[in-house]
């Protein structure tokens, strides 16, 4: 089955960094487009940063552009995001999402609590 796995998640300090991870199977990342996404208490579920399958280029939310990093590494078929700088307000569920037009993929999802 195709199935995307998080994990990484934890409880950071404000201004600290985590590195979050998603390992794909049942298919191979490099043929999808690939995207973070974050839903908080009580807030709608946003997109944090994406890889497009067209070309590899990647974008971020204007809320986390030049903190947050999101990267591939097809030899373990993982993507990974990369969060440094954090704030409170990052506290959020954060899920890895795959898909190729024909199918989507979920992961269940890690939670990162930002606090002091």
């Amino acid at each position: 089955q195709l199935q995307l796995v998080e994990s990484g998640g934890g409880l950071v300090q404000p201004g600290g960094s985590l590195r979050l991870s998603c390992a794909a199977s049942g298919f191979t990342l490099e043929d999808y487009a690939i995207a973070w996404f974050r839903q908080a208490p009580g807030k709608e579920r946003e997109v944090v940063a994406c890889i497009a399958m067209s070309d590899g280029s990647m974008f971020y939310g204007d809320f986390v552009r030049g903190r947050f990093t999101i990267s591939r590494d097809n030899a373990k078929n993982t993507v990974y995001l990369q969060m440094n700088s954090l704030k409170p307000e990052d506290t959020a569920v954060y899920y890895c999402n795959a898909h190729n037009g024909a199918n989507w993929v979920w992961g269940q999802g890690t939670q990162v609590t930002v606090s002091s």
